[in-house]
């Protein structure tokens, strides 16, 4: 084998050849996570609209989550309280088409503790873009829901810089940020 390692151009091949399956496997793993938002969304949609229509309550989404789970096993998804969360999916995101995208870019444990955890619809937005653009895990955004970054971030955003000169902009930003911190 260490005769093989040595021949030109071994190293580098091998190299890329990781990369690339590296690369194949996170591009898969984001396809199928899009899917199953998707699905989650459908189910979602078709849970709201019969509950409407035909007035479905807590024992057929019960029935339904049983009967599920016996068809696609116990750890398929599709506990009682993951269905009323698909529902909960659909009814605060089919309003806002900005969102649905970004809900797809995350995984669902991370949709749902931002469903939980945020109110505000651009909150939200702003976690589901920040969690989808720097890979955080669920315990890092939680963290960061934990921590007011959204709130922090907002503070941030004065037109300080383009209204005043450079020393007078940090002042004034200090300024801003220990008023608020005292309330």
């Amino acid at each position: 084998m260490s005769d093989l390692i040595k021949v030109a151009g071994y190293v580098p091949l091998l190299t890329e050849l990781k990369t690339r399956i590296h690369t194949a496997q996170y591009a898969a793993l984001r396809a199928v996570n899009k899917e199953l938002i998707a699905l989650y969304w459908d189910i979602g949609k078709l849970i709201g609209e019969r509950q409407e229509i035909e007035g479905w309550g807590k024992a057929v989404v019960g029935r339904l989550s049983a009967d599920l789970r016996a068809e696609f096993g116990e750890k398929s998804g599709f506990s009682v309280q993951n269905l009323w969360y698909m529902r909960k999916f659909y009814r605060e995101y089919k309003s806002l088409a900005n969102l649905q995208p970004l809900a797809g870019e995350i995984a669902w444990t991370k949709n749902i503790l931002i469903l939980d955890r945020c109110q505000n619809p651009l909150q939200r937005e702003f976690y589901l873009r920040a969690a989808a653009r720097f890979g955080w895990t669920r315990r890092v955004l939680e963290h960061q829901i934990d921590n007011q970054t959204y709130e922090k971030y907002l503070l941030n955003q004065t037109s300080f810089d383009a209204a005043l000169p450079q020393a007078v902009a940090a002042q004034a930003k200090l300024a801003v940020k220990d008023h608020y911190k005292s309330i």
